[in-house]
């Protein structure tokens, strides 16, 4: 038995009887290189909130507020990333965090984590979209604010902006479906253009001989306490930092060593923080951040922007959002249909999910699935979305649990007396110990999500999205059923990781050999 499953085997025998029998999945081919890998983990965590909400992040936290929240929230994030890194390089197939519930946890956990994983990545597509209409709307007003539809929740639904939404959603479908390759290679070069903006940006911003780091003073808003400035912003790292774990959903595609997933995901959270803090640096020296927080302004970022460097600034602007937007489409993309097709293999949903397209080697069916659900979005208005959107972070704070949680049971300490089977990296008690505070950290998350009143809280709106979609798991889930439990646990390893587990991840198993007195040091790797 091999100790980690650094290649899946892509056919396993099975015999006539079982409900999965015939050949196991199609495995992906090995194409995408490391660059591509970081720009997807950075491109999908670098969005329009980077470019079109730093204003509002001021006035929550001010400058300082907001440069020691993000900064915070980034070593947060990097904690959660350890738990990753191992999984990756232990277990390198689509599905990521449903793979690491269903080893850590079993099929019905493995289920809930990829039905919320799903929903979040869904959301954040449709998001993206429409950002992207939101974008030649604020620039080309009297363009886009023709043919007006209805209002949905204030918002006037334009059809234009339908139509912008709509292309965009169906340009990526169509670029992910032919070939993982050529999105990877345009997702590094849209994340170059961005970083050349957003460099362009604070450069000429500081250079200017009209700003100054005064107009960054006072630090923090007044009369708000330090303490819950910071916290306010800290809170909303989940969703600053989607993205790094869109990693994993790419492991089966690696054309290198799943053993760099850490050093990639690590450089991506440090760069998209560098990103986040270099446009608010950026905004808040242009003119006094408080005056630019109150002036109500649509576009308080391009308004900083403009009045320091002029039309210069609103293009390169507009460069970052488009280059921000496409990248997080695209990763999305990758992620949802990489996630749809693990729960495809696994039989959690129709297995039809699971066919790769017969000249592209991509999961097609996936991305039309996702294609499909997002162009019912642009008709509600982004005001509705939003509804959608702010409960998406709660499919990943679960995702972020689920991985903690299972790199914590595989995590022993340093001086345990070794296991014959155990795992390259599995003997650490310091990251036994970062795998658990990872797995408080997501808790603490979801709490500030749910709880009434907290930061990060969810709106009435939001939490009826998020139970509409809890009702629709549920029913998809005891449809499936009855063919499920005619799967055995071995069957499933097969279809998902593409092999049996190993040994020192069967926690069940060696859980009741515990209880029997029958796992010895001998047989602990049976």
């Amino acid at each position: 038995m091999s100790k980690s499953i650094e290649n899946p085997t892509p056919n396993v025998a099975t015999t006539p009887s079982d409900p999965g029998h015939g050949e196991q999945p199609e495995r992906m081919a090995k194409t995408l290189k490391p660059r591509w890998v970081f720009a997807i983990a950075l491109g999908s965590a670098v969005g329009w909130g980077a470019f079109i909400l730093p204003t509002d992040w001021l006035a929550m936290g001010g400058p300082l507020g907001t440069l020691l929240g993000f900064s915070i929230g980034a070593w947060l994030m990097l904690i959660i990333a350890v738990s990753y890194g191992f999984l990756v390089r232990t277990f390198p197939v689509s599905g990521g965090e449903l793979a690491y519930a269903l080893i850590g946890y079993g099929r019905v956990h493995a289920f809930f984590a990829g039905w919320f994983l799903t929903l979040g990545y869904v959301c954040i597509v449709a998001l993206n979209a429409s950002a992207l209409a939101l974008l030649f709307r604020k620039i080309m007003p009297s363009v886009i604010e023709q043919g007006y539809l209805y209002s949905v929740a204030g918002w006037d639904v334009y059809l234009p902006e339908i139509l912008i939404s709509v292309t965009a959603l169906v340009v990526f479908a169509v670029l992910n479906i032919r070939g993982t390759a050529l999105s990877g290679r345009i997702q590094f070069w849209a994340c170059v253009l961005m970083i050349i903006a957003v460099v362009a940006i604070i450069i000429s911003v500081i250079a200017s001989p009209t700003t100054h780091f005064g107009n960054m003073s006072p630090a923090l808003p007044d009369g708000v306490n330090p303490v819950a400035a910071i916290i306010a912003i800290v809170a909303i790292a989940p969703w600053a930092f989607i993205g790094f774990d869109n990693v994993p959903q790419a492991a089966e595609e690696f054309d290198f060593s799943p053993a760099k997933a850490l050093r990639l995901i690590v450089l991506a959270i440090v760069t998209a923080a560098a990103l986040y803090m270099a446009m608010l640096v950026s905004v808040s020296m242009a003119e006094p951040w408080q005056a630019l927080a109150n002036s109500g302004s649509a576009w308080g970022t391009a308004d900083a922007v403009t009045g320091v460097i002029g039309g210069s600034g609103l293009f390169l602007l507009a460069i970052a959002i488009t280059m921000g937007v496409s990248t997080g489409l695209n990763g999305f993309y990758v992620s949802a249909s990489r996630v749809l097709m693990a729960m495809g293999r696994a039989q959690m949903i129709p297995p039809i999910f699971a066919r790769l397209h017969p000249k592209y080697k991509t999961p097609h069916i996936g991305i039309i699935a996702v294609l499909i659900v997002c162009l019912i979005s642009p008709w509600f208005g982004r005001a509705a979305l939003t509804w959608v959107v702010d409960m998406s972070s709660i499919g990943v704070t679960i995702a972020y649990l689920y991985t903690c949680l299972c790199a914590f049971r595989i995590f022993r300490p340093t001086r345990e007396a070794q296991d014959p089977e155990a795992l390259p990296g599995m003997y650490s008690t310091t990251k036994k110990v970062l795998s658990g505070v990872g797995a408080v950290i997501a808790i603490i998350f979801m709490l500030l999500l749910l709880i009434p009143g907290s930061p990060g809280a969810l709106g009435k709106e939001s939490l009826i999205a998020l139970a509409v979609w809890i009702v629709i798991g549920v029913v998809f889930f005891l449809s499936r059923i009855r063919h499920n439990r005619k799967l055995t646990d071995h069957q499933v390893d097969r279809l998902v990781l593409g092999d049996i587990r190993p040994a020192v991840t069967r926690f069940s198993e060696r859980a009741e050999m515990r209880r029997d007195g029958t796992l010895t040091t001998e047989n602990r790797g049976f």
